[in-house]
């Protein structure tokens, strides 16, 4: 694709990204509730979001399938008021519609196996009445676009004016950076035009190519981002992307880097799926209406962690400070 063609699908996107973010009410509202709330809290979001994260690379699922992902999940739990024990339910939903639009049929996992693997309390019929009320709430049809929309767009423009530098600029490092970012609610605020932009200049940063600088800043006055807006989201990737890197990051069920399977779910893999009890009626009341009295306890609660993993592609170089590379592999079912 020509740079006049890239630039015009650039501008296309941008001004449709507005249809596909979450209300930042409703993510306010996340990131205030505490722990002990009978509300969906910011840590609870993104424990989830690093279980999406490694069911999409245990699946072996793309990029593509676990931004849109979440990006449905973070416009679900803005828009409506569910209790923590309905988010694994909501999550596996939105990991199975994305995968279902950006996958090939014949890679994608069956529900059973999804919700078996996922170590989730929930039957088939639970996950398909789930994935109507999501796709009813959202009008969701098969797109989105997301960060990774244009970060993909970013990095094409970017070679396509630097062809003798395409070794500089790794999409599977962008992409994995993406990754990270998602896993913090705090991102969920950004526009996916001015995210997929803070980590291209973090990446130009690095490699130090004065060149595809002055084509970042050349996109920046294309889509009229100001300087402000742009530095602050860059800052708050740096300090991200530092975090993950850090030994002593301090996030939600805190792992080293390599699937491991934990010994419930190898016994629930050796055995048959047993169906587990229909999920209460789920209240569709919005952020605005009368708080829930329900017990806020997670259905998931006191399970062992399904994963011991963020996902494979979370390695050096892909992070600041050398990350040592963990190896990836599926432990099959005995």
């Amino acid at each position: 694709m020509d740079a006049f063609k890239l630039m015009k699908e650039l501008r296309a996107n941008y001004e449709q990204e507005v249809y596909y973010l979450p209300k930042e009410t409703g993510l306010s509202l996340i990131e205030s509730t505490t722990q002990n709330d009978s509300r969906i809290s910011a840590k609870c979001r993104d424990a989830k979001v690093e279980d999406l994260w490694s069911l999409t690379s245990f699946f072996g699922y793309s990029t593509q399938t676990f931004v849109l992902a979440v990006n449905l999940l973070d416009r679900f739990l803005a828009m409506m008021r569910i209790q923590p024990k309905h988010l694994s339910c909501v999550s596996l939903s939105c990991l199975h519609m994305a995968a279902r639009v950006t996958e090939e049929e014949c890679n994608l996992s069956s529900t059973d196996e999804l919700i078996r693997i996922g170590q989730c309390k929930f039957t088939v019929s639970d996950l398909g009445r789930m994935e109507k009320i999501v796709a009813e709430k959202l009008d969701f049809k098969s797109k989105a676009v997301t960060a990774l929309t244009f970060l993909h767009l970013y990095h094409q423009i970017a070679l396509s004016h630097c062809t003798d530098r395409k070794e500089t600029l790794s999409l599977d490092k962008l992409e994995a950076q993406l990754k990270a970012c998602l896993c913090r609610i705090s991102f969920s605020k950004a526009k996916p035009s001015v995210l997929a932009l803070s980590l291209l200049r973090q990446e130009i940063e690095a490699v130090q190519s004065e060149d595809m600088l002055e084509i970042a800043h050349h996109v920046q006055r294309h889509l009229k981002i100001a300087d402000g807006e742009l530095l602050y989201w860059c800052d708050l990737v740096a300090k991200c992307l530092s975090d993950y890197a850090s030994p002593e990051c301090s996030k939600p069920n805190h792992r080293k880097l390599v699937w491991i399977v934990s010994r419930r779910t190898a016994q629930n893999l050796h055995s048959s799926y047993c169906g587990a009890p229909d999920l209460p009626t789920i209240p569709e009341g919005g952020w605005d209406e009368s708080e829930s009295e329900d017990s806020c306890e997670d259905m998931s609660s006191g399970e062992e962690s399904l994963s011991s993993s963020l996902g494979s592609d979370a390695d050096d170089p892909y992070f600041p400070l050398h990350l040592r590379r963990q190896t990836h592999r599926r432990h099959p079912a005995p």
